[in-house]
């Protein structure tokens, strides 16, 4: 018998989270463990429950998706936020996978694709809905970006396997200050904007491949 995905949905509008609720609980493989309504409580509930998915509002109270996603892999590295959101913007988009969010949809995308996405990124994989997709294609085109030195990619590997700027310092031998400056040299680069989005960063692009990391 296939592992339940375990899950918690996060939406301050109790009829679009009870809505979902219901939808997602109708499918024998997804077990919804709470429906919270602020980033607040989604940081204490997944630091104690450890969800496989969490399904993610961006304006809520307390604290928003965008922080609770933030907050919540760096304690929880191995769940997987999908964000739910109504905008479209290519803004809300990047800031959101930016902050480490594997997933982004949109509230008007059929219940069926939902599931399809909840089912994706549990397995690990981003998944975008069309329309965010379109959104921010001309935004995500990474031959664009500026490449990572040498230094920089050992750096980075350092960072995602959860050491501190100290002790990359220690094992590089250079200073503190220096790891510091690389730290922002390789997010302006990547256009990331925490540590957990670095993280994913690494996962999904075989940074740790080869490594003996647990991931």
């Amino acid at each position: 018998m296939t592992q339940k995905i375990r899950l918690i949905i996060v939406d301050d509008h109790p009829m679009v989270a009870e809505g979902i609720e219901a939808l997602l609980e109708s499918y024998d493989d997804i077990d919804v463990l709470a429906t919270l309504s602020d980033g607040k409580q989604a940081v204490q509930v997944a630091t104690e429950l450890q969800p496989d998915v969490i399904l993610m509002d961006l304006n809520m109270p307390k604290v928003s998706g965008l922080a609770a996603t933030e907050m919540i892999l760096e304690t929880c590295p191995d769940t997987r936020v999908l964000i739910l959101s109504m905008h479209d913007s290519p803004e809300y988009i990047s800031t959101a996978l930016n902050h480490g969010a594997m997933g982004y949809i949109l509230k008007d995308v059929p219940t069926e694709e939902i599931k399809l996405a909840v089912d994706t990124v549990a397995a690990g994989t981003r998944y975008l809905c069309e329309g965010a997709k379109n959104s921010i294609a001309p935004n995500e085109d990474e031959t664009e970006r500026e490449p990572l030195t040498n230094r920089e990619q050992n750096i980075l590997l350092q960072l995602a396997q959860g050491m501190s700027n100290k002790e990359v310092a220690l094992k590089l031998e250079i200073s503190v200050r220096t790891v510091e400056t690389h730290r922002r040299n390789i997010k302006r680069k990547l256009g990331i904007s925490s540590t957990a989005g670095l993280t994913r960063y690494a996962l999904e692009h075989g940074v740790l491949q080869g490594t003996g990391v647990d991931i």
